[in-house]
């Protein structure tokens, strides 16, 4: 059967002998494997068992003889199909080595396979030993960042909490994004206002709409202050400015609303106090635009001119001027209308009587909030009156 797989082909074996009730038997074998796969085998087995054809008469041979011969035929026989079994398994056996050998040689390919696996595992494992290595270094190096962001975040919470600024931070749509305590308390909110736009909430701001104002920061990306005052009188420092990334990317609008009551009154003092001083010197205080417009009009210009406040209202500076004078008074605007000091210096003025007076001016320019000349503040002292009240020895 080994035969038949191996060449693929039908294998004979004749003269096959065995003992069958007591008699010898002869056959001739053949087997076939039936394709495919050769799994099954088809045998088959034809009679070839001697006939005796005549009698011992006949052969002339006695019984003892025909019994010899018929012993060594048999054993000639068995002898033949040993041989035939020991060439087959011959056979076999090489076969069987060289199915062997080819497996050797597979197991030597798969083992030296395996050796290579082996030394790419440990190499693999040692480069996997050294990312881990790095990753925990970079996971301690995170884990300090983590925990310097969250101290620099909670340092930042309490200085905003102790600096008492209202803060608002909106994103481009204007909806807000995060926001100081103080400012809770002047827009009304509550965490559950974030993400929620400016407009839907209540400020005690009429004066002013900060989504507005955050709108026009958010198309000019300009900085806008001013000072407002909120419904219960309480004066702010508004500042709105766009929201700048590291990248120098606009991501929205800061809106700051900064306290400045005690500023203010402060300031109101002492604009009272100086007026007070200014309202009651005996020098001649005034204020006019660059056109010449009286403005402002203390007791001291009353006294020294002759005309009253709401006279001088009505007039200009050139009504106090003498005709010869009124060009260098001009210069003189020209000068601080370009930004231009001016030092105290000595000039003549007209009275509402019509004498002319002999005075030191002061002048001084009013400037507005980005620090351009609006008007004139003149101090002007009688230098006839000054004369008398100290004379020079």
């Amino acid at each position: 059967m080994h035969q038949a797989v191996r060449e693929k082909k039908r294998t004979t074996h004749k003269g096959i002998s065995f003992k069958y009730n007591g008699n010898v038997c002869v056959v001739d074998l053949s087997i076939s494997p039936l394709p495919p796969p050769p799994v099954i085998f088809l045998l088959i087995f034809e009679d070839k068992t001697p006939v005796s054809q005549t009698n011992d008469k006949a052969t002339g041979k006695t019984r003892r003889e025909k019994g010899r011969d018929s012993k060594v035929h048999q054993l000639e026989r068995e002898l033949q199909s040993s041989r035939e079994y020991l060439q087959a398994t011959i056979e076999e056996l090489k076969t069987s080595n060289e199915e062997l050998k080819s497996a050797n040689e597979e197991l030597q390919s798969v083992n030296e396979e395996q050796q290579s696996t082996n030394e790419e595992l440990e190499t693999s494992k040692e480069e996997l030993q050294s990312t881990n290595e790095e990753l925990n270094t970079v996971n301690a190096e995170l884990q300090n960042k983590l925990h310097e962001l969250s101290k620099a975040g909670d340092d930042m919470n309490n200085l905003l909490a102790a600096t008492d600024i209202a803060s608002i931070f909106l994103d481009n749509s204007l909806c807000i994004k995060r926001y100081t305590p103080a400012a809770a308390r002047i827009i009304k909110m509550i965490p559950t206002d974030i993400n929620r736009p400016l407009n839907d909430l209540k400020t005690t701001l009429p004066a002013v709409d900060l989504a507005q104002q955050a709108k026009k920061v958010l198309g000019d990306l300009n900085t806008l202050e001013t000072e407002i005052m909120s419904e219960n009188g309480v004066w702010y420092q508004l500042k709105v400015m766009p929201y700048r990334t590291t990248d120098n990317i606009i991501d929205g609008v800061v809106v700051t609303l900064m306290n400045i009551q005690k500023q203010v009154s402060q300031s109101h003092e002492k604009l009272r106090r100086f007026a007070t001083v200014l309202e009651d010197s005996n020098d001649a205080v005034t204020v006019q635009n660059f056109e010449g417009q009286i403005l402002g009009w203390n007791k001291g210009a009353e006294k020294m001119y002759g005309w009253t406040e709401s006279e001088a209202l009505k007039m200009k500076s050139q009504d106090l001027i003498p005709k010869e004078d009124q060009k260098e008074f001009r210069m003189l605007i020209d000068r601080i209308r370009k930004g231009k000091a001016v030092r105290s210096f000595k000039s003549r003025r007209k009275t509402k009587r019509g004498d002319i007076l002999e005075i030191w001016m002061t002048v001084t320019a009013l400037t507005d909030e980005k620090d351009r000349p609006v008007e004139i503040a003149t101090t002007e002292r009688n230098l006839a009156w000054l004369l008398e009240e100290w004379p020079i020895l």
